[in-house]
């Protein structure tokens, strides 16, 4: 477990990753343990920083990860087709015409038809949703600065831009996508 800091050996969800490393060495033949551990440090990260920001931040102001995600799309590109908008968000068309119908009832969202597409359906935000994701977003942002706290900006920058060539990685022929 050498290299490995408290945090990943305490036997939390995080835990697993060194557990995991330790298992599939001692069990298995022939696997990439540095390309697993990335993968699982990866997801795992991810979802602890998701749950933290829902928790902390989304589920206080009244809307949930999903909802925040799909208003934050709109908010960069504006007026969506309910397929682009799905495509943009990495969610199903069905969570977000499902999400849609919420945000829309709670008065965050507006929809109105695609013209020359009679069954096409368009999303917004209303103008209570952009003031409503503004307000939102500083605290959210807040929140995402006290885990970037844990590099220096010589790290935050490398870490970023080695995220990046796996987002180029993500648009290979071989990865399955929505």
């Amino acid at each position: 477990m050498s290299g490995m800091t408290e945090s990943e050996t305490s036997g939390d969800s995080l835990g697993l990753v060194a557990d995991a490393k330790t298992a599939v060495s001692q069990r298995m033949e022939g696997i990439d343990i540095d390309a697993m551990q990335m993968v699982l440090l990866l997801y795992r990260v991810t979802n602890a920083i998701v749950y933290d920001l829902e928790s902390s931040v989304h589920r206080p102001a009244g809307w949930s990860w999903s909802a925040f995600r799909l208003c934050f799309t709109l908010w960069v590109d504006g007026p969506l087709e309910l397929r682009a908008a799905a495509r943009r968000t990495g969610m199903s068309k069905p969570a977000v015409t499902s999400l849609a119908n919420t945000l829309e009832r709670q008065g965050i969202v507006q929809r109105s038809g695609v013209e020359g597409d009679a069954r096409g359906r368009r999303i917004q935000l209303t103008d209570h949703g952009s003031r409503k994701l503004v307000d939102v977003f500083h605290e959210h942002n807040l929140r995402e600065r006290k885990w970037a706290s844990a590099f220096t900006k010589e790290e935050l920058e490398t870490g970023t831009a080695l995220l990046r060539k796996l987002v180029e990685t993500g648009q290979q022929p071989w990865v399955s996508h929505r």
